[in-house]
């Protein structure tokens, strides 16, 4: 689902962030229903002044959807040259503290789960990160790799198949210090929502932080991909709930994704990762540059609606993991050849889905 928003200046955020050190007040409370819905805060300018020195691998190519061009520029190198690209990865864990007069609640993806691992380990001993299931589509073997390389390798397949040594692969996440912020009353609460107890917090206001954040760590470079990791908190923007969103200041790339511990809650455990890195894939610096007829090429917005918000279980390591199914660019109006078995989905177009059918 679309769910546009203004974005703070980067300048705002460094004035912000400094006065979020004083405990503040937040009251418990019961939104309205919630609506499952995922962010697109639009790209920052930055203070790029030339071409960064460790810019982001990308490629560009085109496809003709009755009789007009349109053009993306994805991560990676093309499928055609048939080598791998390896995108370091920085996790950063978010702890979001809600002060009730002198009480107040915290919650952190270092939380102890039921399976003796935080949201953190979890979330890197997933097939987002790991190669531990050998993925199909349709019956196609697509190798036994990560999930997001494994959905791209099956998004190209009509030029994999003969290229098979492509690639696009996210390197062993390195975990950055934690951010730890205080959410002002004005910019959330506590509430529940998908049967959750969860934390909600304005998306403009989180995004403000984040990029504060990177500007402090330099260490944070254009070749790379930080996640910021909630744990059972979501963001809003009038309504709730947004499970996770990517942009862009500048020439660096950015996600976040929420970690929901319930089965079958919306964004449960790294089901918004999967979304978010699957568009981060195909879209990672424009957040919506890459134009197609129905919008723009987001791959996981199309099925975020549909039984599981468009999520299918995986088991690696004993536990299992929720990963959104992710539209091919033939569902843009790409010819059907460039996918694998000519199918619209990873999953095989479950939900009957046709050409620009449920948006971009």
């Amino acid at each position: 689902m679309k769910h546009r928003f203004t974005a703070l200046s980067l300048l705002a955020a460094l004035a912000a962030v400094a006065c979020m050190t004083g405990a503040v007040l937040a009251q418990d409370q019961d939104t309205m229903p919630a609506r499952p819905m995922y962010g697109h805060v639009p790209p920052h300018p930055g203070t790029d002044s030339k071409a960064p020195v460790t810019p982001l691998p990308t490629w560009n190519g085109s496809f003709n959807y009755q009789g007009s061009i349109y053009r993306y520029s994805m991560v990676g190198t093309a499928p055609s040259t048939g080598t791998t690209t390896t995108v370091p990865v920085f996790i950063i864990p978010v702890k979001l503290t809600y002060v009730t007069g002198t009480t107040s609640q915290s919650f952190s993806p270092f939380r102890k789960l039921s399976n003796g691992q935080t949201a953190i380990q979890n979330t890197i001993a997933s097939p987002i990160f790991q190669a531990g299931i050998d993925f199909t589509s349709g019956g196609t073997d697509l190798g036994n790799t990560q999930y997001i390389d494994a959905f791209q390798r099956g998004n190209f397949w009509g030029t994999v198949k003969s290229h098979t040594g492509y690639h696009l692969l996210l390197g062993t996440p390195y975990v950055m210090p934690t951010l730890s912020l205080t959410v002002p009353a004005a910019d959330g609460s506590v509430a529940t929502e998908f049967g959750v107890h969860v934390g909600l917090a304005d998306i403009n206001w989180f995004d403000t932080a984040i990029n504060a954040y990177m500007t402090a760590h330099p260490r944070i470079v254009p070749n790379s991909l930080p996640i910021f990791v909630t744990y059972n908190t979501y963001l809003t923007q009038g309504g709730c709930c947004i499970g996770g969103y990517h942009s862009a200041t500048g020439s660096q790339a950015y996600a976040h994704f929420t970690y929901i511990n319930k089965v079958g809650a919306f964004s449960q455990n790294v089901s918004a990762l999967s979304h978010e890195v699957g568009e981060w894939a195909d879209d990672p610096l424009f957040n919506g540059g890459n134009s197609v007829a129905c919008g723009v090429l987001e791959v996981g917005d199309p099925e975020e609606g549909e039984p599981n918000y468009g999520d299918f279980a995986y088991t690696l390591g004993g536990f299992t993991y929720d990963l959104q199914d992710l539209v091919f660019l033939p569902y843009f109006g790409a010819p059907p050849s460039t996918s694998v078995n000519n199918s619209l989905t990873f999953h095989g177009n479950p939900f009957s889905l046709s050409v620009c059918s449920n948006g971009g």
